[in-house]
């Protein structure tokens, strides 16, 4: 651990082996792939270890651009490192980490870190620990302060901006110069299934048009109630004459059985049936992605298919909430964000209940309008 020592000049191309920490759920993990891309062609021959959380882990094995998938528990978000979260940070890096000897440690997330990959860097014994202030934003300064002692170098970044872009600044802080900023999927492992099978295991023929329905998402409020899917759903069967895929986790197995159910033989129920592999070249199959702000919607975006984003976030409400589509919404294709127009009262800034509230707010007609115009002009990039 003596290496942890504080050094004035990063130079990136010295850097033989790195540690990247990504302690975020899905939609995260696929935004961080330009950034890996990135990072891949500054220093080609390289060791670049990732950290993921283990409920990430399925998708980030195979990642062309590191060579080295580490999977880390860090047990339930907290504001305090508490002895938990300290005794599993030290355990893993004992176990996995020290013997490496870390040249760079980089962790990407902008935001609070409420799983402390702060401290998993500083533990990693890496020379160079690169992160973001705990200055960026007011809640991040009261949730993490002291964290920037546990760096070497700080990026303070108070702008607003998406995160694909927060990716590569820190990136290009460290001496790199990205060129791309396109999302990334990877191929599924030869053992699974082609898509082409996949399809034929969910009864859908080849040619058949379809439209995906991403109903979940990781937290009850940026969720559309299940009841206006199957309306939209049963407008597009009569509209478009297309079949609809519903795509979702675990956690939205009832809801997809709901949904599909409802809509009968026009549905086909993806949810928790497939891999986040096969799920990419599911949806790029689709002509349309109607969904939540969730990890499906992300890799439709890295699929390339249009993206209808139904957001729990106000338009009027604070930017840089984690729920921003100006932080987080579909990046490089065509795409339309709805939002409410305004926040429900008692919500103000961002959507505060824990259930399916501001959302609410969207009605089906304004989802159909949006339907309408990306099937006509192939979604002309726009947010309402």
């Amino acid at each position: 651990m003596g290496r942890r020592r504080k050094q004035e000049v990063i130079d990136l191309k010295a850097a033989d082996r790195i540690l990247v920490i990504r302690l975020d759920d899905i939609g995260d993990m696929i935004l961080s792939t330009p950034f890996l891309r990135e990072l891949r062609r500054a220093i080609p021959s390289a060791k670049i270890s990732l950290i993921v959380k283990p409920s990430v882990a399925e998708l980030a094995v195979g990642c062309p651009f590191v060579n080295e998938v580490l999977s880390y528990d860090p047990g339930p978000p907290s504001y305090a490192p508490t002895v938990d979260r300290m005794t599993r940070i030290v355990r893993f890096a004992v176990r996995y980490l020290w013997l490496q000897r870390f040249d760079l440690a980089i962790v990407p997330r902008w935001d609070a870190d409420l799983y402390h990959a702060s401290y998993l860097a500083y533990w990693s014994g890496a020379a160079w620990r690169v992160g973001y202030s705990e200055n960026v934003i007011p809640h991040k300064r009261a949730m993490n302060a002291g964290f920037d002692r546990l760096y070497s170098h700080v990026l303070v970044d108070r702008s607003l901006k998406h995160e694909v872009e927060r990716g590569l600044d820190i990136l290009r802080f460290i001496g790199g110069n990205p060129e791309k900023d396109g999302l990334v999927l990877w191929g599924a492992e030869q053992r699974e299934q082609p898509v082409s099978q996949v399809l034929a295991n969910l009864g859908v023929s080849d040619g058949t048009p379809l439209i995906a329905f991403g109903i979940g998402a990781a937290s009850p409020t940026r969720q559309w109630p299940c009841e206006q899917y199957i309306e939209l759903g049963r407008w597009i069967r009569k509209e478009y004459d297309a079949r609809i895929v519903i795509v979702g986790g675990p956690a939205d197995v009832e809801s997809g059985r709901m949904v599909t159910s409802s809509l009968g033989q026009y549905a086909i129920n993806a949810v928790d049936r497939i891999t986040w592999h096969q799920l990419g070249p599911l949806l790029k199959s689709c002509s349309l992605y109607v969904g939540n702000d969730s990890g499906p919607m992300h890799v439709a975006a890295a699929a390339g298919v249009p993206v209808i984003e139904i957001s729990c976030h106000p338009s009027n409400g604070n930017p840089f909430w984690s729920n921003s589509p100006l932080r987080f919404g579909p990046w490089g294709v065509p795409s339309q964000v709805l939002q409410p127009e305004a926040a429900v009262s008692p919500c103000e800034a961002y959507c505060t209940s824990m259930e399916a509230h501001c959302i609410r707010r969207i009605g089906i007609e304004r989802v159909k309008d949006a339907v309408r115009t990306c099937v006509s002009q192939q979604c002309q990039p726009a947010v309402a």
